[in-house]
């Protein structure tokens, strides 16, 4: 069950309103810690000055570490401007269908060999002439034709 600490008080403090920050002795030594359950429900437990100090410590590094937390975050309630939710001006479907080609792309171009890769990317990345490329590995632009349309084959398999 969750709980929330309401206050610190020392037995001489409880009958007034006003909360010990550091959880001052009463006259015996002891603090009252005041408990808050969601329920709605209170408890109240006496502890040694030494504990109620601590309880303070942690409250205090409880505090900060969400005051740390929340400070750094930028709430989705903050996005909206005059009215308006910033919306995307992208159409929110045809950016998923585009990363699912990606994604089939991927797959497909990971089912060819390396040098089938290197054929792709000299040809549609680095814009490489098929003649250089021939030219550069001393075969015909024939056969660098025949690999590409093999590549364009499997490629098919995967993308249609």
């Amino acid at each position: 069950m969750a709980k929330r600490k309401i206050g610190i008080r020392s037995e001489q403090e409880w009958g007034t309103e006003q909360a010990s920050p550091a959880g001052l002795p009463g006259e015996n030594g002891k603090v009252k810690v005041r408990y808050e359950f969601i329920t709605g429900e209170v408890s109240e437990i006496e502890v040694d000055q030494d504990f109620g100090d601590l309880l303070v410590d942690f409250e205090r590094q409880e505090y900060n570490n969400n005051h740390r937390e929340t400070r750094r975050h930028v709430s989705l309630n903050g996005m909206d401007y005059e009215g308006e939710i910033f919306a995307s001006g992208e159409d929110t479907e045809s950016e998923a269908e585009s990363r699912e080609d990606i994604s089939r792309l991927y797959c497909a171009m990971e089912s060819l060999s390396l040098a089938q890769r290197e054929l792709v990317m000299k040809v549609f990345f680095e814009k490489v002439r098929v003649a250089d490329i021939a030219r550069a590995e001393g075969v015909t632009e024939a056969a660098v034709r025949n690999r590409l349309q093999k590549i364009y084959a499997r490629l098919k398999k995967f993308l249609i």
